[in-house]
């Protein structure tokens, strides 16, 4: 079957929350939409500028049991932001600058909403944060990489998640108003923290003092006027009457500094994504996914391009059907639902099939041609959905077959994996024997892909032995066999043919038998090796004391912050600290 729209798709039940303590887990969430489909955000592009406008439907909810009001956001709401960020990075390629603005008088966004997170299960809280925290990550990402810088015009209230929102944009013009203020109310309010990077970006991207911080995040009125320019919360206060031509000024400075194409460039449209579902099998034109409810696996098998373009021109006629494009789309959608939808799930197999050479001119291709606006942006896409990966909490393991094309920005995704395993030599009994199994690394392999710590996942791998790293790096360009991928470190085991069968199907059942909550925090901690950074400290520090916060009682209790909030009545605290 194929869905089409990102609501829950029988408008009554998920995964997520609902009226009900435990809502019943029956119906899919899926992550597809577009601009005419779109409820709480609009999208508007005037020559250089584009204007992202928020305008929550208080009855749009994603699932049913809580009003968004205030232009507060559930994970339905982001779903739309996500995809009309995507949408301007391909679409229109004539922006140089994004303006996020508010339609409701005096509220710029309340943050996410009390009364879902109240009666979300753990599972929907997480989820939801990650996705909100990616979402976010991608406005800095435009910025950094694609010349794509973003102003929050703040009209009114901005308040946790809405400030987060705001914190996320390069600039933030605050109308000054004297009652209009940005604050990160959590811990005096909800018990619990901001979550999708609020204290992160507060000090660590805007500097603000530790100590003046300490004093905006337990001041739960929040800071407005001038003590918010002086502490660095916002760039600027403007009064009513000058708000919109000072941010109109400010977008229009920052689209003079962008690199972006400007006028009379052309877009790629992004249509909608075939996926047909039969069973536990999920098929896109280049990614399959094979569920297994018994063993709690899902194959993910990511098929190689059959031909490489000859120009730059014939990529952009191809389209959204270009295969990195097209295959990052369907990859990234086979990640958000796998996380959503399967919890149950907990090993990702991870596979390719095709040509070694063909990717690896493929690949030739993109790098020949990085400067292109498209190639740029196409390859930008890539680097986001791996990082998805990287973020995604579920044991990951590669399997190096023969006729697999783990090469370059294919090779990327066995270096996100936890094990891989490789097979040496070929499958005896294979009626239609392919060529040994091969890895090669290129470019993309040694810089060009980075992690959220900012290295390349070979540097990750290797980061107690420069020689290691060397020796791997210096191997760029060759078919490595099984044996010469283990001698170089690239892969965990090389079993044969008549051991490959037993040692895979050992590694899932071991898996299987331990605490999916003890592997997520160990996966989540040997991934992220190396230096911190704000992005590593968002995903691996804040979300994880988050989520931890919020299934505490003094949080989500019956007496707790969130079940309390808007009640009038204070949270019943144990004040013990632990």
């Amino acid at each position: 079957m194929t869905t089409l729209d990102h609501r829950a798709t029988d408008g009554t039940t998920t995964e997520g929350p609902g009226p009900a303590a435990e809502p019943a887990a029956t119906t899919e969430v899926s992550f597809d939409t577009s601009p005419e489909q779109y409820q709480h955000w609009r999208l508007s592009v005037d020559g250089e500028i584009a204007t992202l406008t928020l305008d929550v439907a208080e009855d749009g909810g994603i699932v049913p049991g809580y009003e968004l009001k205030m232009n507060s956001y559930d994970l339905g709401v982001d779903i739309e932001l996500h995809d009309a960020v995507q949408r301007i990075r391909f679409e229109h390629p004539e922006v140089k600058a994004v303006v996020v603005a508010s339609a409701k008088e005096r509220m710029f966004c309340a943050g996410a909403n009390i009364k879902m997170l109240a009666a979300s299960p753990h599972a929907w809280k997480v989820n939801f944060c990650k996705f909100t925290n990616e979402t976010r990550n991608g406005f800095e990402d435009a910025s950094a990489h694609s010349g794509l810088p973003f102003v929050a015009a703040v009209n009114g209230t901005a308040a946790g998640g809405g400030y987060e929102l705001a914190l996320a944009c390069d600039q933030i013009v605050l109308v000054d108003d004297n009652s209009s203020a940005v604050s990160l109310p959590e811990v005096p309010l909800l018990g619990v923290l901001p979550g999708t990077g609020g204290l992160t970006r507060v000090v660590d991207k805007r500097g603000v003092r530790r100590d003046l911080a300490d004093v905006f995040s337990t001041t739960a009125e929040g800071i407005r006027g001038r003590r918010a320019v002086d502490w660095r919360l916002v760039d600027a206060t403007v009064k009513a009457r000058d708000f919109d031509a000072e941010v109109a000024r400010r977008a229009a400075e920052l689209a003079a500094t962008s690199n972006r194409p400007g006028a009379g460039a052309q877009g790629v449209a992004l249509t909608p994504l075939r996926r047909e579902t039969d069973g536990d099998t999920t098929r896109y034109e280049h990614v399959r996914v094979v569920l297994d409810r018994d063993s709690g696996t899902a194959t993910i098998t990511v098929r190689g391009p059959d031909a490489v373009p000859g120009s730059v021109e014939e990529l952009h006629q191809q389209g959204d059907g270009a295969w990195l494009l097209a295959t990052t789309r369907e990859l990234d959608d086979a990640i958000l639902r796998l996380r959503t939808n399967e919890l149950a799930v907990g090993t990702w197999l991870l596979r390719t099939e095709g040509d070694l050479g063909t990717v690896a001119g493929y690949d030739g291709f993109l790098l020949a041609h990085r400067d292109h606006w498209l190639v740029n942006e196409t390859v930008g896409y890539w680097r986001r959905t791996l990082k998805r990966l990287d973020t995604t909490s579920r044991s990951l393991f590669a399997l190096v077959e023969p006729g697999s094309c783990f090469a370059g920005t294919l090779a990327e995704i066995a270096l996100a994996a936890d094990r891989q395993f490789m097979l040496e030599g070929q499958f005896e009994d294979d009626e239609d024997p392919k060529p040994p199994a091969a890895i090669r690394l290129d470019e993309f392999n040694t810089g060009l892909l980075p992690m959220g710590n900012g290295l390349s996942r070979l540097q990750v791998r290797f980061l107690g032995s420069a020689d290691e790293l060397a020796a791997a790096e210096a191997a760029v360009g060759r078919d490595l066999l099984a044996e010469d991928a283990a001698a170089l470190g690239l892969v965990t085991a090389t079993p044969d043919d008549i051991d490959w069968e037993d040692e895979v199907r050992l590694v899932i059942e071991e898996r299987a038998s331990f605490s999916p909550d003890a592997l997520t925090g160990m996966e989540a901690n040997l991934r992220f090796a190396g230096r911190e950074t704000p992005e590593t400290k968002v995903f691996g520090r804040l979300t994880a004391w988050q989520n931890w916060i919020f299934q505490r009682p003094n949080a989500a209790g019956p007496e707790g912050a969130l079940r309390r909030y808007g009640t009038g009545k204070r949270a019943d605290y144990d004040r013990k600290r632990v």
